[in-house]
């Protein structure tokens, strides 16, 4: 236990004598001198808790020496007891609490009242450092926690910035690769020319896919990620993961098939987007494990009202199957069943684990039966509301069949050179007149000087950004031209990236990328051109 610091001041030696022997116990250290001035001295050189002083003495009063501790900021919080042989009139009293004492004691002193007080005193002493050793600590706490979170912050900043980079930096290429070679696809082509744009194609997705993994997985566990329910028309989507799946399973040797139930309605209220991210995860998974037989997808509706119902997605194989204690660890992030999965079968581990974070985000279940060997069945259930009124399905034209678009003239700002060439290649088949330039800064001067329609405008470039380009064209740069539509493209991935394009001024902004068809929907939109 630490020990009290006790200060006596007397100006005769056999009461401080007295008091000494009053006092005396083994939790406190006794402090003494008979002049005032020393008592200054030590009151300061040591941590005092409790002072007795007696009231008078001749160098200077109890009084005096008060006001002087209380006037110190190292030693205003002294509880000072006077001792005094003096009768205690009102005024008398009053002074020596006006001083800063907190009581008194009277000579002839009473063993038994001053030992009380005293007892009292340095258990409120203690009580009152325990509690100001604790504040301390807590204060000290906050502020680990508060480093603790800024910190947090700082590296989630750090890493979502890296992200944002990253993703510009890969997929800007990725794109201009997926783009060129649906520009072949496009052109006469012989046989072997078609079979090797078409492994070009397949590698490219791939590659893409793999690092939309890695991307997704990173916003869905720094919260950045959001689900958006439209009217989703569930038909549409599964024929599109087989569609795009067949080749794949055919490769392989394995037969692909889709069976939908009578009674799944046309359309729900859903995240299109995600629900086929996870039935393309699912189906891409069963053929990448799937040795001989067959690949399954299969919708039914389990519950139905008139307002909502709970659809059930499963995908069943004949593949390798899962031994039991291996099930719960293909769903951890970079795993797989076994070791030896990886090498013989490749993979990243994160589509399984997308999958159960994706579910869980839409409040879906995701369920898994397997027996090894035989095969397995991964089933996700969702409830889904209807919508109020019949959507009609929406026929996509071709890449090839979407109608020309004369008589537009579009500035492009982008900086790198395989990007300008793919767009100018798009916009020119669709007959759209258009000039390029390579940076935010060429963009102004170019609208200054022309007139365009509209402006398609990169978001990392140099010299000026195109954000700020488009700020600076929103906020007067270039007279008269505030209101030109702009799109603008970017291989950002944050959920944040389109709400700051838009809070710049943009009119809308897509991903790389891109899907040829939407940017024709865009241009045909934005322009008024039907």
């Amino acid at each position: 236990m630490e020990k009290i610091n006790i200060l006596i001041v007397d100006d005769r030696p056999e009461n401080i004598i007295a008091l000494e022997a009053l006092l005396e116990r083994d939790d406190i250290n006794i402090l003494t001198t008979t002049r005032p001035n020393d008592a200054l001295r030590i009151a300061w050189e040591n941590d005092i808790a409790i002072a007795l002083v007696d009231v008078q003495m001749p160098e200077m009063d109890g009084f005096e020496l008060v006001k002087l501790l209380k006037g110190n900021p190292k030693t205003k919080d002294i509880l000072v007891i006077f001792v005094t042989a003096i009768s205690m009139d009102t005024e008398f009293a009053l002074q020596g609490y006006q001083s800063g004492a907190v009581d008194y004691l009277y000579k002839p002193l009473n063993p038994f009242v001053t030992a009380a007080k005293v007892d009292a005193f340095i258990r409120f002493t203690r009580t009152q450092r325990d509690l100001k050793n604790k504040n301390q600590e807590l204060l000290e706490f906050q502020d680990k926690l508060i480093k603790a979170k800024e910190l947090a912050e700082q590296g989630k900043r750090i890493k979502e910035n890296f992200l944002a980079n990253m993703s510009h930096e890969i997929r800007t290429p990725i794109n201009g690769i997926i783009g060129i070679t649906r520009l072949l696809q496009l052109t006469e082509l012989d046989q072997e020319q078609k079979e090797m744009v078409s492994l070009l194609d397949v590698s490219s997705n791939a590659l893409l896919g793999v690092i939309n993994d890695i991307l997704d997985l990173s916003k869905i566990e720094s919260g950045k990620f959001k689900i958006v329910r439209v009217a989703t028309q569930v038909r549409a989507i599964c024929n599109d993961v087989v569609n795009i799946l067949k080749i794949k399973a055919k490769d392989k040797g394995i037969s692909l098939l889709l069976e939908i139930g009578d009674d799944v309605p046309d359309t729900v209220i859903a995240d299109s987007l995600r629900l086929n991210q996870i039935l393309m995860n699912l189906v891409s998974n069963a053929i990448k494990f799937t040795i001989e037989g067959s690949v399954t997808l299969k919708v039914t509706s389990e519950e139905r009202t008139e307002t909502e119902c709970l659809l059930k997605f499963s995908v069943i194989d004949t593949g390798i199957g899962i031994a039991k204690e291996n099930i719960d660890k293909i769903f951890e992030t970079f795993e797989q069943a076994e070791d030896s999965t990886t090498l013989k079968y490749g993979g990243t581990g994160l589509g399984l684990s997308i999958v159960k974070q994706l579910a869980a985000l839409k409040n879906g279940v995701l369920e898994v039966t397997s027996e090894e060997f035989k095969g397995s069945t991964f089933s996700f259930s969702n409830r889904y509301e209807l919508p109020e009124v019949k959507v009609s399905p929406i026929v996509v034209p071709a890449a090839n069949d979407l109608k020309a678009l004369e008589g537009l003239k579009i500035l492009v700002a982008e900086d790198n050179a395989i990007n300008q060439f793919l767009i100018l290649r798009i916009l020119k088949s669709w007959k759209i007149q258009a000039d390029v330039v390579e940076n935010g800064q060429e963009a102004l001067d170019r609208l200054a000087a022309e007139d365009y329609n509209m402006i398609l405008m990169d978001t990392f470039m140099p010299v000026l950004n195109g954000l700020e380009a488009i700020k600076l064209i929103r906020q007067g740069a270039v007279p008269g031209k505030e209101n030109t539509p702009i799109i603008t493209f970017s291989a950002a991935v944050m959920e944040t990236d389109r709400q700051i394009a838009i809070e710049a001024g943009a009119n809308d902004i897509l991903s790389k990328p891109f899907d040829v068809k939407l940017l024709h929907s865009k241009i045909a939109s934005l322009c008024m051109v039907y």
